[in-house]
């Protein structure tokens, strides 16, 4: 099947199905033409890859462990802790879930905090401060946005760069 079709079977578009080929989550065949072409395993594995994605995973973090999609069923994506005694574990897998479920909480926490600031300039109640507690190993990840202070910045002199930059 082309890559619109595989895209379409795998809930993508053609655009990420060619992001996840040059990150190397997928090799296509290519006709004697040159068009991609996909068979039904390509899709298994699309689907995986989004499965893994909108549980909050990374296309960096599935590349850690790209070489296990073609091991993972049919049906799905598997628990990455087995619930049942003597099922196999992958160390690479738990780590890098267990890393990005640390970083999302982290994120968790400075968006809280950011909340709790910006009610607390509209004179909304502030939230619980179990709530707000930043984790231990808190930091703002590489695609988490601006970070921005409301109230740590002092207003630009008049007449300076500074002042003459900001919008009326």
């Amino acid at each position: 099947m082309r890559i619109g079709e595989a895209a379409a079977a795998a809930g993508l578009t053609p655009r990420t199905v060619r992001y996840y080929e040059q990150q190397g989550l997928l090799t296509a065949r290519r006709t004697a033409s040159g068009h991609r072409e996909y068979d039904a395993e390509d899709v298994r594995r699309l689907k995986a890859v989004r499965e893994l994605r909108d549980a909050g995973l990374t296309v960096g973090d599935v590349r850690a462990f790209a070489h296990l999609l073609a091991t993972m069923p049919a049906d799905g994506v598997p628990e990455v802790i087995p619930k049942h005694p003597g099922a196999a574990r992958c160390a690479v897998a738990e780590t890098v879930a267990r890393r990005r479920l640390a970083d999302l909480d982290a994120r968790i926490a400075r968006l809280s905090q950011l909340r709790g600031r910006l009610a607390a300039r509209l004179g909304e109640p502030a939230p619980a401060p179990e709530d707000t507690a930043p984790a231990a190993s808190a930091r703002a990840g590489a695609d988490s946005g601006p970070i921005f202070w409301l109230d740590s910045a002092p207003a630009p002199e008049p007449g300076t760069a500074a002042a003459d930059a900001t919008p009326p």
